[in-house]
């Protein structure tokens, strides 16, 4: 389950380095920096996504059931994957068109729905075996 918690600090690290990196696009523009961030809604969506996924490895490490370590690390990946989409899409026009990209998406929502349903279905089978 340590993989919660280290899926919640990566997350939450990438969200300060996107705050960050926002404002500084936005308020502190730097000259031949600030034009790598093309589409900034784009990163304000990463940014709400690695904080929810930082919420969501919290969450599940401290209800307190003991769950399966390879669906923690699922969620961790996943749950850190699924915002960095976002993230290489902000400083990318073409980043939909790419196969590369394409196959990254489909692998990290894969690796994330087996991890969050797993954990899921482990709460479940817990409260109904109560």
């Amino acid at each position: 389950m340590d993989a919660l918690l280290i899926g919640a600090v990566a997350c939450v690290t990438a969200l300060i380095v996107s705050a960050w990196l926002m404002t500084f696009a936005k308020w502190f523009p730097i000259p031949g920096v600030d034009e790598f961030l093309i589409d900034y809604k784009t990163m304000i969506r990463a940014h709400v996504d690695y904080a929810l996924m930082a919420l969501f490895n919290l969450g599940f490490y401290g209800i307190g059931i003991e769950l399966p370590a390879i669906a923690c690390v699922c969620l961790a990946i996943g749950g850190f994957t699924n915002p960095t989409i976002f993230t290489i899409a902000a400083f990318d026009t073409n980043f939909w068109s790419k196969k590369k990209w394409k196959i990254f998406t489909a692998l990290s929502f894969m690796v994330s729905t087996v991890g969050f349903m797993w954990i899921t279905f482990t709460v479940l089978m817990h409260v109904l075996n109560k």
